[in-house]
């Protein structure tokens, strides 16, 4: 048995005549009365009862036309739905983002994906750096948005967000009066930082800075910017992180530039190859172009 012959039997069940069935069909009648014939053969009943004048279903036709009636159209329904699927019309995005990323690219992006794709259900995954490679390299992550990452081989980075670094400070804190910081001043700091094994590419950009001077004395490590701050504020010590995290405001916490103004950056990768993660990176480059172009426009209205 052939979905086609399925396909042809309800077309004449619904003309009950071979001529107009066959016309509907794009096809001539004899073809049409043999591909009948043949399914009638293979079920071992009789569909139709023919004469010169008339056709109409037996009994057991018009029960196989009631049942294969909504088996074929879940079909169809299945191969458009499999079809929005291939599109990025339709199906799942699991997405991954490190938690600083909340405070920049992730909201725009979010928003311009759901008005697009409304129908794919997207997940958001707030993980480290390191931990979306992982996920990204095993394809457990669509796409990812990481910090500062090492080159993943297999895996295509695209920068999607840059923004300065920033000293975090307790308020009471002696440079927090001042203007910026620059890294010779923070040799007797204590440090808070991202453990290396999470943020490897970020801890080492931090780690960087501090080229040619002592490297910084680490007391605490953390996972989250959020609890780096609050450590922060408890006056634990001070850390270097992304300016967006400034918007997590909190008063016992200050902010300074860092002096010769060091960047860190975002990337995105897609770790499969699929219709709406292309889509979903497609929103990411809208959204860093939208953040471009306001920020050219704040600058020139500040000349």
């Amino acid at each position: 048995m052939e979905l086609r012959q399925l396909q042809y039997f309800l077309v004449v069940a619904e003309h009950l005549h071979f001529g107009r069935a066959a016309q509907e069909l794009l096809m001539s009648q004899p073809p049409l009365t043999v591909a009948i014939k043949k399914l009638e053969h293979d079920l071992g009943v009789q569909l139709l009862d023919r004469t010169t004048r008339s056709v109409r279903l037996t009994v057991a036709g018009e029960l196989f036309r009631d049942r294969i009636t909504p088996l074929l159209a879940d079909l169809e329904q299945a191969g458009q739905e499999l079809a929005e699927v291939g599109s990025g019309l339709r199906g799942k995005l699991s997405v991954g983002f490190v938690s600083s990323a909340s405070y920049a690219v992730i909201p725009s992006a979010v928003r311009l994906f759901r008005e697009r794709r409304p129908n794919v259900e997207l997940s958001l995954q707030p993980l480290t750096t390191d931990e979306q490679i992982e996920s990204l390299l095993e394809g457990r992550l669509d796409v990812g948005v990481l910090r500062d990452p090492v080159r993943l081989p297999g895996v295509e980075l695209e920068q999607v967000h840059a923004e300065p670094l920033v000293l975090a400070l307790p308020a009471g804190h002696k440079l927090a009066v001042r203007e910026e910081a620059d890294i010779p001043e923070l040799a007797d700091e204590d440090f808070i930082l991202f453990p290396y094994k999470y943020m490897s590419g970020f801890y080492s950009l931090v780690h960087s800075l501090f080229d040619g001077h002592p490297a910084p004395r680490i007391v605490e490590r953390a996972i989250h910017q959020e609890t780096i701050l609050g450590l922060v504020a408890a006056g634990l010590g001070v850390s270097i992180l992304p300016a967006s995290v400034s918007r997590f405001a909190m008063p016992e916490v200050v902010f300074k530039p860092l002096a010769n103004g060091p960047q860190t950056a975002l990337y995105a990768g897609a770790g499969t190859d699929n219709a709406a993660a292309r889509i979903f990176l497609a929103c990411l480059r809208e959204t860093r172009a939208a953040s471009a172009s306001t920020r050219a426009a704040a600058e020139s209205a500040a000349d």
